[in-house]
């Protein structure tokens, strides 16, 4: 799919949590194209033009389904970029987006043995995919989702549609304060060497999650993670 550039309208702003934002938005008359599992780059230079080179930006995961009519992301504030994106984002406001980019799910995996695994706001690119018409078409998905406490669960109502398109769907919830940190031992002893595992999260994470479960004996080809970053 051939990356773009979009000039996009800020709809809404949510921040459930302190220092954590989810954002909406809409495209000036054109359809936002891309795929479930793809991911976006956000420039917020106010004399960028759309012609001269692109400015400096940040990538995020798209978390809307692409039949979706806006694009919604969350971005917690952790760096110089994203503080002046708390700082200079408003409902009403105009930004560049530079997308799609990525192919998460569009690498041939086994829709019908797939575990995603996602900490914190990492489950973002499996939203798209859990909210997107297609998700049906997987068997038995099973997600092991970490936060550090259920305030940080911000993803209910994206979690209840996937339950309704897909009845198979099964929610493992963790939160680090009630029982600690996802442990990868515990998901690989639950679900074995035969399924599609992806995983998403802070880079940390990625890293020695992949690292145990090829050590468990999951096959390379098996394993899928995002990170992007």
């Amino acid at each position: 799919m051939m990356v773009k550039k979009y000039k996009a309208t800020i709809e809404k702003i949510e921040c459930v949590i302190e220092g954590v934002y989810t954002v909406t938005f809409s495209s000036d008359g054109r359809r936002f194209r891309y795929s479930p599992g793809q991911f976006l780059h956000i420039a917020i230079d106010t004399e960028y033009d759309g012609i001269g080179q692109w400015p400096e930006s940040r990538c995020f995961s798209m978390q809307t389904s692409p039949e979706e009519e806006f694009i919604k992301i969350t971005y917690a504030v952790k760096g110089e970029f994203t503080k002046q994106m708390e700082d200079y984002l408003k409902v009403g406001g105009e930004v560049w987006l530079k997308m799609p980019y990525g192919e998460l799910f569009e690498l041939g995996h086994d829709k019908s043995n797939t575990v995603f695994i996602s900490g914190g706001t990492g489950i973002t690119p499996y939203l798209s995919l859990f909210t997107d018409s297609s998700f049906v078409n997987y068997k038995s998905p099973v997600l092991y989702a970490g936060y550090k406490n259920k305030d940080f669960n911000i993803y209910t109502q994206e979690l209840n549609k996937a339950s309704s398109i897909n009845s198979e769907f099964k929610i493992n919830n963790v939160y680090e304060n009630e029982v600690g940190i996802l442990n990868i031992e515990k998901i690989y002893k639950e679900n074995g060497n035969s399924p599609s595992y992806f995983i998403s999260g802070p880079p940390v994470m990625i890293k020695l999650f992949k690292q145990k479960l090829l050590s468990f004996g999951v096959k390379e080809i098996n394993v899928y993670t995002d990170e992007w970053e």
